[in-house]
Formats: structure tokens, C-alpha cells, sequence
């Protein structure tokens, strides 16, 4: 069995314990009153799943941590709620971004069309980025690089760290399990993890939910409130999203020390009622209409639950907004 199957099959086999596999089960609860005492339960059984990374992080002496995943996986929240778990075991986790180690615009290589390709790994100073994490694990300083993405120039100059004693360099990024990223760092100084919303729950006992669907509508609702995009634009972008995590993430997926399922029991009751009227914005003509409507038939089956029971701590929060962590 793969860690895919094995973090999947775990999940299923929770959602059977509670009774709560299917939407009709799910819908049952909702309308029973009992909507809230479901969320706080996922959330704390998603606390416990990143506490157990943090303690497995803190038990073997990893320096760095690597943490990788598809589009709208939810990684920038699980970083952060890492980073909580870390510093309850007595560690200082440091926050890199690998946006900063990007080439000049001018050195960014191109895809088959002719323009910029920033998904691939030569997009990145890996050379440089090496260079300095090397340093750190020596208990150097270094001045870590800052990306200007309206110059499309890296600065240099930006924040001064050390890697001193019980602290840990957390790094996000589609690249993070490839071994290409940090062929210079020694295998035993390295924890790296993979995060992806795994949707387990089914619409009844023969059909199942598109993991990439659930991800999509993350997308459509955060690219509308944070980025200005109208879900028909998010739509149709969506396959070549696809095209690149293909390439570049899920080959290097079983490489990760943990897996984790961002996957919430409960988010597309949620997600209903902001994605409902951004679908139904996408007319006929559109090339995007057909996955819209399919998508609008998803969340359709979910009885709506509404977003003032969700935790300001929640992965939701970080495509609706509202949560307590900085972005």
C-alpha cells in the first residue's frame, strides 16, 4: 500500500467509526443540529494529525522541513499551524519561502508555447538556494534573497537569520519533495511532508467525490475574494494547474516522511454557499459552463452549513477569509 492509500484508507476508516460516509449521513447531522460538535471534532482530529507530524519533526532532530502539495491543498495554513505545534515542542521553526529564490525574469526558462514557465524547477536558483541553506546548517548567517514579481528581479540584502540551537527552517513550495531542490543537504536533516485535500466522502455508496474537484472549488472562491478572478478564469486555467502538478508534484508525493489530509469532512457544505453564486455567473456560451454546472450539481447535494461555526484557525479560513493567522 502507498502513503496515498495508506493516509486515504485511514480517513475512511474514521468516517466509518463516526457513521459519516456518505453526503445523505453528513446531511443528517446538519439537519439534526449537530453541525458544529462536527467541526470541532475534524478540527481537532486535523490538530492531532499536525502535532503528531511536529512531534515526529522535534523526535528525530530534523533541521528542515519540507512541505509540498498541489494547488489550494492548503499549505500555507498547514505551515502555519505547524509552526504552533513546533514551538509547543520547544522549537523555533523559521519560515522560508522558496518565491524569493526565483531567477531574474530574463533567466527564466519557457515552455513549449514560448512563455515564462515559473512551475518548473529551473525557474529556481537551486545553486543559491543550497548555497545558503548549507551555510545555515553550519550555524552561520546568511541574508536571505527577496523576489520582486514586478520587476521580476531577486534583491538581495532582505532578512538576516541563523539556524541557531532548537530552531527549524520550515520551506513551502511545489518543489519541496524533489530531490533536485536540496541534492547539497544530508537525508537525516531533512523532514518532508506532503499535504493534499484527499476527499474521502462519497455522494452515496457508489459514487465518489473528484479530489481535484474539491481543490478547484477552494481555488474558484479564493482566486474571487483575494485575486479578482471570476470562476470561468479559474476554470479554464485550471488544466494546465493540472498539467503541472502532473509533472512536477505527484511523482515526488511518496518521497514525503508524513502525509497529510487537508480534506475537511465538512468543507463542501461550507463552501456551498460561496461557490454557488460565483458558478452561476458562468453563461452557457462559456467555455468554462460545462465543469460549472457540474460543479454547481456537487455542491448542490450538501446541506449548506454556515461559515460563522468555522474556527478562525481553520485551512478553510484560508480561502474565505476571517482567519487569525497572517497571510
Amino acid at each position: 500500500m502507498t502513503k496515498l492509500e495508506a493516509v486515504m484508507e485511514e480517513q475512511r476508516h474514521w468516517q466509518e467509526i463516526v457513521g459519516l460516509c456518505t453526503v445523505a449521513e453528513l446531511n443528517n447531522v446538519v439537519r439534526a443540529g449537530y453541525a458544529t460538535q462536527l467541526i470541532n471534532v475534524v478540527e481537532a482530529l486535523q490538530e492531532r494529525r499536525i502535532a503528531a507530524v511536529a512531534d515526529d519533526i522535534e523526535s528525530r532532530g530534523s533541521r528542515i522541513v519540507l512541505l509540498a502539495g498541489p494547488s489550494s491543498s492548503g499549505k500555507t495554513t498547514t505551515c502555519k499551524r505547524l509552526a504552533v505545534q513546533l514551538a509547543a515542542c520547544g522549537l523555533r521553526p523559521q519560515m522560508i519561502s522558496l518565491d524569493d529564490y526565483f531567477v531574474n525574469r530574463e533567466d527564466t526558462p519557457r515552455d513549449e508555447k514560448g512563455e515564462y514557465d515559473y512551475e518548473c524547477l529551473e525557474a529556481l536558483d537551486i545553486a543559491f538556494f543550497n548555497e545558503q541553506l548549507t551555510t545555515l546548517l553550519r550555524g552561520e548567517k546568511v541574508q536571505l534573497p527577496s523576489f520582486d514579481f514586478h520587476t521580476g528581479q531577486r534583491k538581495t540584502g532582505g532578512r538576516e537569520i541563523q539556524l541557531k540551537d532548537k530552531e527549524v527552517l520550515v520551506i513551502e513550495g511545489i518543489h519541496a519533495l524533489n530531490p533536485a531542490l536540496t541534492p547539497s543537504i544530508p537525508q537525516q536533516e531533512k523532514y518532508q511532508l506532503y499535504v493534499s485535500a484527499l476527499t474521502t466522502i462519497k455522494l452515496d455508496e457508489h459514487r465518489e467525490i473528484s479530489k481535484s474537484d474539491n481543490r478547484l472549488l477552494r481555488r474558484i472562491i479564493r482566486d474571487f475574494k483575494f485575486r479578482g478572478y471570476s470562476a470561468s478564469e479559474t476554470i479554464i486555467r485550471w488544466p494546465s494547474v493540472r498539467a503541472g502538478e502532473e509533472k512536477w508534484i505527484f511523482p515526488f508525493q511518496e518521497n514525503c516522511d508524513r502525509m497529510i489530509n487537508s480534506a475537511l469532512l465538512y468543507e463542501l457544505a461550507v463552501l456551498r454557499h460561496y461557490v454557488l453564486p460565483l458558478l452561476e455567473q458562468v453563461p452557457e456560451s462559456d467555455p468554462a459552463y460545462e465543469t460549472a454546472w457540474r460543479l454547481r450539481q456537487l455542491v448542490g447535494f450538501f446541506e449548506p452549513i454556515p461559515q460563522k461555526q468555522i474556527p478562525l484557525t481553520s485551512l478553510l479560513r484560508e480561502f474565505l477569509g476571517g482567519s487569525s493567522f497572517h497571510y
